[in-house]
């Protein structure tokens, strides 16, 4: 497949879990990511959680968010965008599947954190990418 298609993919899945399935025929999948993507958003209250954070009400944020449920999005966010992903690629890549099962586990661990500082948009934000990161280098170290 062409490059781009699979940038595309990536990019719809990083708008919202499932888009890039239905862009990769893969509906079933695209519409249980989808359920879940909202079933985990309205019984975490995240889009308020998100709007407090960017307004700078991180307390609210805290305060309104509900964790137990919160706690399933990193995954499922992640998994949505590296199936896409891997889904549009004719030839199988190896360890590609590192940079986003490690930005899951720190977006995860931020979010374990983030009652104490930043709140649980900013610092599971911030771990998320600093997970992509440490993926890259272990598929990096894992490959030579």
């Amino acid at each position: 497949m062409v490059k781009g298609h699979k940038i595309e993919r990536l990019l719809w899945s990083i708008a919202l879990p499932g888009f890039g399935q239905f862009l990769n025929k893969k509906y079933l999948k695209g519409v249980v990511l989808i359920a879940l993507e909202v079933l985990i958003n309205v019984q975490s209250d995240l889009n308020v959680s998100i709007q407090m954070s960017f307004q700078g009400n991180i307390a609210g944020a805290i305060e309104t968010t509900d964790y137990e449920w919160l706690m399933f999005y990193p995954c499922v966010y992640m998994f949505g965008i590296w199936d896409a992903y891997r889904d549009a690629d004719e030839k199988e890549q190896p360890l590609s599947f590192l940079p986003y099962v490690s930005a899951a586990f720190f977006a995860t661990v931020g979010m374990i954190y983030s009652p104490y500082f930043l709140g649980p948009v900013w610092l599971s934000l911030l771990f998320c990418f600093v997970g992509v990161g440490i993926g890259l280098l272990l598929k990096k170290i894992l490959l030579r």
